[in-house]
C-alpha cells in the first residue's frame, strides 16, 4: 500500500465514524417529527421494510444469502421478534409521549441489559465489579427518569420510559444469544434474516390496528423520514458499521454508543424545540456515566459491538 492510499483510508474512518456519530444522533428526532404524520407501529414496520429490500439488493451475488443450519432459522427468527418487533414497536410508541433526547439515553441501557445477559450465557464474559457499579449508576439514573416522567408527564410518559427500557432489554437479549450461537452468516445477512422475523409480526398488527397503508397521511415530511430512517438510519449506517469494523478499535467504536444520546439531546434542543428538565438532565448524566464505566473495561469481540451499536435509534 503507498503512502498515498494508505493517507486516504486513514482520512475516511474518522470521517465514518463521525458520519455514525451524527446519523444516529438524528435518528431520535426523525422518529419523533415522522409520528406528527404516521401510525407509530406502522412508521417502524415500513421503516424495515424499506432497509430490507436495500440490505438484500446490496447483498444479492456478493454473499451467502441462507443460514447454514436449520437451527439458525430459529434464533434469527427469536432474536428478530426481540430486537425488531418488540423493541422498535416499544421505541416509537413511546416516542409519542417521551421526548427524542430522552428516549435515546434510556435505550442506552441496552449495553448494562447485554452485560447481565452475558454473564449467565456467556462463560467468558463473567459479572465483574467495575462493570456492576456502572450497571448500578445507570439504573438508577433510568428510575430517576421515569420518576421525574411519572411526576410531572403523567402515567403515558412513564409507560413510554418503561416501554423502551423493556425494548433495550430485549435487544440486548437478542444481542447476545447472537452472539451465543455463533451463527456463520455475513453481517449484512444477518441483520436481513432478523428484518424477515421481525417485520412479519409487525405488519399484522401495523394492518390489525392501523388499516391501509395508502390511506396514512402521506405528507412530503412523513416520507422524508421514513426514507432517511430505512436508507440512511439503518442501511447505510449498518453498513458502514462493518466496513469500520476491522479498521477500528472495538473501544473507539463504543464510544458511538456514549455520544448518540448527547448528540440526539442536542439535536432535540436545537431543531425539535424540546426542553429537558433538571432532573431529567441529571438522570442522563448517571445513565451515561454508568455506561462509560461499563465501557472503561469492557474489550468485547468486534461482532458484539457491532450488534449493540447497530441498535441505536
Amino acid at each position: 500500500m503507498n503512502a498515498a492510499t494508505k493517507g486516504l483510508r486513514d482520512w475516511r474512518i474518522p470521517v465514518a465514524w463521525l458520519t455514525l456519530c451524527v446519523v444516529w444522533s438524528s435518528t431520535w428526532l426523525v422518529i419523533k417529527i415522522g409520528l406528527r404524520d404516521l401510525p407509530p407501529v406502522s412508521f417502524v414496520a415500513w421503516r424495515f421494510v424499506i432497509a430490507l429490500l436495500v440490505l438484500l439488493a446490496i447483498s444479492i451475488g456478493r454473499t451467502h444469502l441462507l443460514p447454514r443450519r436449520g437451527s439458525d432459522y430459529l434464533v434469527l427468527g427469536f432474536t428478530g421478534v426481540l430486537m425488531f418487533s418488540v423493541n422498535y414497536a416499544l421505541l416509537f410508541w413511546a416516542e409519542l409521549h417521551v421526548s427524542s433526547g430522552l428516549a435515546a439515553v434510556i435505550q442506552a441501557s441496552i449495553p448494562i441489559f447485554g452485560m447481565i445477559f452475558a454473564h449467565w450465557l456467556l462463560p467468558e464474559e463473567p459479572l465483574r465489579w467495575q462493570r456492576l457499579a456502572g450497571a448500578l449508576v445507570a439504573i438508577f439514573g433510568v428510575a430517576l427518569i421515569c420518576a421525574r416522567l411519572l411526576s410531572f408527564n403523567g402515567w403515558l410518559a412513564f409507560l413510554g420510559g418503561l416501554g423502551i427500557t423493556i425494548g433495550a432489554a430485549s435487544a440486548a437479549f437478542s444481542n447476545v444469544l447472537l452472539k451465543a450461537r455463533k451463527l456463520q452468516l455475513a453481517p449484512s445477512m444477518l441483520a436481513a434474516w432478523q428484518m424477515i422475523f421481525g417485520v412479519v409480526p409487525l405488519l399484522l398488527v401495523a394492518l390489525t390496528l392501523d388499516g391501509n397503508p395508502l390511506h396514512f397521511h402521506w405528507t412530503g415530511r412523513a416520507i422524508f423520514c421514513l426514507l432517511y430512517l430505512a436508507v440512511i438510519g439503518s442501511s447505510f449506517t449498518f453498513l458502514l458499521l462493518y466496513w469500520l469494523m476491522p479498521r477500528m478499535s472495538v473501544t473507539n467504536l463504543q464510544t458511538i454508543s456514549l455520544i448518540t444520546p448527547p448528540g440526539a439531546i442536542a439535536l432535540g434542543w436545537a431543531l425539535g424545540g424540546e426542553r429537558l428538565s433538571a432532573w431529567s438532565l441529571l438522570g442522563a448524566g448517571f445513565v451515561l456515566l454508568g455506561v462509560w464505566m461499563i465501557f472503561r473495561r469492557i474489550e468485547e469481540p468486534k461482532r458484539a459491538a457491532a450488534a449493540g451499536a447497530a441498535s441505536r435509534g
